[in-house]
């Protein structure tokens, strides 16, 4: 059983790097790594009991969560937090 959704959630996830250059050298920034890393934890889902989708679901959700928190930051720069 394919679902087929699950294609279409790797889309997002840009090849071709068009950040500002921030690292510069690197392929991928850490960020695109960690979401790629998230999705490819859905490509599996058949693979493993449907008693346990819920916990993966919320894990990939975690980590596109701080994916996003992660990129938002580097986008608005470095802000003092009053140190």
């Amino acid at each position: 059983m394919t679902s087929p959704g699950q294609h279409s959630s790797n889309a997002p996830v840009p090849d071709s790097g068009g950040s500002a250059g921030v690292g510069g050298s690197q392929e991928r920034n850490p960020t695109e790594q960690a979401i790629e890393q998230a999705l490819a934890r859905l490509d599996n889902l058949a693979d493993i009991p449907v008693s346990e989708h819920v916990e993966r679901f919320d894990a990939v959700h975690t980590a596109l969560t701080e994916a996003l928190s992660t990129a938002e930051n580097m986008l608005s720069g470095p802000s003092s937090n009053g140190s």
